[in-house]
């Protein structure tokens, strides 16, 4: 199996420096980390990739049933570290990827060293006094919509989940994001991500994790960030003077400037 090709393995950036892995998010490719990496290539050896079924993958590749869990994911992660024979990697993981990180983190606990989790959100439905922003009701609808009509879908929720209302071009390159995914690929990652629990998986986290949250984000309330930070010991917690779901799109400099803060303090 040809990792490098079935992931889209891209590698950039300093060559000697430790390796940053950059993991987007559902419905999104590697395109979405274009702003972070200039901050990072000086320094850092810097690994992008698509997931299977995502971006320019090899589509061939695609399972249903190994993607059908956020274990599958995280098997592309571990298998991109050991292609490259990553050791101690910061694995950077936007939305449902923090989670898709927890796991390969502990599937591969030499290849990846820390975290960094961008607006993470370990279940997205409310249960008892947990608070995930939405109801059982609220997914269920969510999904019919994105199966029934998924570029429908993607046109109505892109804007949402961006924020950023004044700056339309935003919404617009995420709803572009959503519909280049294709559609029987985009329903299975969909279920996977809104139906997943991974809260009892951040109790095993053991690496230096850094949680960013941003003021206003209807996918990951901040109730959700300070229930991940409780979660992981000793992990750091920061808000970003950002809003929406993809502050490394919306607010990338106070984004980078946290990251970077972040992996400072690793050496």
């Amino acid at each position: 199996m040809d990792v490098a090709r079935r992931n889209n393995v891209t590698v950039t950036g300093n060559p000697q420096g430790p390796a940053v892995v950059l993991a987007h998010g559902f419905g999104c490719d590697q395109n979405m980390w274009r702003l972070t990496v200039p901050a990072l290539a000086e320094n850092y050896r810097i690994v992008l990739f698509d997931y299977v079924g995502s971006g320019r993958s090899d589509a061939s590749a695609f399972s249903a049933e190994r993607y059908s869990s956020l274990d599958g994911y995280a098997r592309d992660v571990v298998e991109v570290c050991e292609a490259l024979d990553l050791r101690d990697a910061v694995f950077v993981g936007h939305s449902v990827s923090a989670m898709i990180g927890v796991l390969a983190a502990s599937a591969a606990p030499g290849r990846i060293g820390a975290l960094v989790m961008v607006a993470p959100s370990p279940r997205y439905i409310d249960d008892d006094a947990y608070r995930g922003g939405f109801s059982a009701e609220d997914i269920d609808e969510l999904l019919q919509s994105l199966e029934a009509n998924y570029l429908g879908w993607s046109a109505a929720m892109a804007p949402v989940i961006m924020g950023n209302a004044d700056r339309p071009e935003l919404g617009d390159e995420l709803k572009n994001s959503f519909c280049a995914t294709d559609p029987d690929m985009a329903r299975v990652f969909a279920r996977t991500t809104f139906l997943s629990d991974s809260r009892d998986d951040l109790k095993g986290v053991s690496v230096p994790t850094l949680i960013l949250e941003c003021t206003q984000d209807v996918i990951a309330p901040r109730e959700v960030g300070a229930f991940v930070h409780r979660a992981i010991p000793g992990s750091t917690l920061v808000t970003l003077d950002a809003t929406g779901h993809c502050p490394h799109l919306s607010a990338p400099e106070a984004t980078n400037e946290a990251i970077t803060t972040f992996l400072a303090g690793l050496r």
